[in-house]
């Protein structure tokens, strides 16, 4: 049983799910001041974690589809390849494609049924919202292919998230919410960038076209990733400029070493993709390492920089309007 929820939790890519977890939380948060209803938007952080985990399964899917059509995929040489981690588990057969579908199937199911449920509490506006959320879930694995994957992330986990969350809590709409969506927004795309660059010659050999190949070398392909740190620090000025929190938000600028230190990371990863950073005390937690410390322990790097982000990002929200 055990190994069972193992597998399940591997194929669903479980350590990618606190992303989900610390924008949510911020947004939550921000709802909770201004009187928002807590039981709506603790049952919309269900949906949207069990929709976040079905994307991730669909990815998996559709990438393995993908795989097998190509004339000169060999699982054998593709298995021996220990940074690869994405579908590892179906190239290697150890979970059959159907059984995915089924695990997808019912994540979905349980998404929808909250969907459906907030949207008898909460009104038409879940819809909407439902309706971005789901379609980028489906077709994300197409939309990576051809250099949107930044793109559907950035409206997933921005206006969809952020917006649907604030819906069900108030039953309104506001900017102000797109504003603060900004900052862990774009933390969240340099995760899946970070993720692209790792892959750059994987994807390349694949067919995939994202926007880290879209330069000639991964070193090259790390000015995007300066640009996306840079733009996630500076999106938290609108939000004390335009007063929708306080000087409290610059809190999250004790967050920098950290991003220097990911940056760091990558360009050595650049230089030789089986280098391996010395392990901090400050990048904790990493867990599974998946027989992949190279590549695992740069995406534990970015994940835990948003999380801290986050959760500096929550305090300040407490402190400005608590």
């Amino acid at each position: 049983m055990l190994n069972l929820i193992s597998t399940i939790l591997e194929c669903s890519r479980i350590f990618s799910l606190p992303m989900t977890i610390m924008s949510w939380l911020v947004i939550f948060t921000y709802s909770v001041f201004v009187s928002g209803h807590i039981k709506y938007g603790l049952a919309a952080f269900i949906g949207v974690c069990f929709a976040h985990l079905a994307a991730n399964i669909l990815d998996d899917y559709f990438d393995y589809k993908s795989l097998i059509k190509q004339v000169n995929f060999d699982k054998k040489e593709y298995l021996k390849n220990s940074q690869k981690t994405k579908c590892r588990y179906l190239v290697s057969g150890r979970v059959k494609p159907i059984e995915i579908l089924a695990i997808a199937l019912l994540y979905l199911i349980i998404a929808i049924i909250l969907g459906v449920f907030l949207y008898l509490k909460c009104g038409v506006g879940v819809i909407y919202f439902s309706l971005i959320g789901g379609v980028i879930a489906i077709l994300y694995s197409f939309l990576s292919r051809i250099r949107l994957s930044e793109i559907a992330v950035a409206i997933a986990y921005g206006p969809a998230l952020f917006g649907g969350v604030y819906y069900v809590m108030t039953k309104t709409y506001s900017w102000d919410v797109i504003a603060l969506s900004l900052p862990t927004m774009i933390m969240t795309v340099v995760l899946l960038y970070i993720h692209t660059v790792m892959d750059f010659y994987f994807d390349v050999n694949e067919g995939h076209k994202t926007l880290a190949n879209n330069f000639k070398t991964p070193l090259e392909a790390l000015k995007i990733l300066k640009i996306l740190l840079i733009l996630a620090y500076l999106s938290v000025l609108p939000l004390c400029i335009f007063d929708i929190l306080d000087w409290q938000v610059f809190f999250v600028y004790l967050t920098i070493p950290l991003a220097i230190d990911l940056y760091k990371s990558m360009k050595a990863f650049a230089e030789n993709h089986e280098s391996i950073p010395e392990y901090k005390w400050y990048h904790f937690p990493m867990e599974n390492m998946m027989n992949a410390p190279s590549f695992m322990i740069r995406i534990y790097q970015s994940r835990n920089l948003m999380i801290y982000f986050a959760l500096i990002l929550c305090v300040a929200i407490i402190l400005a309007l608590g």
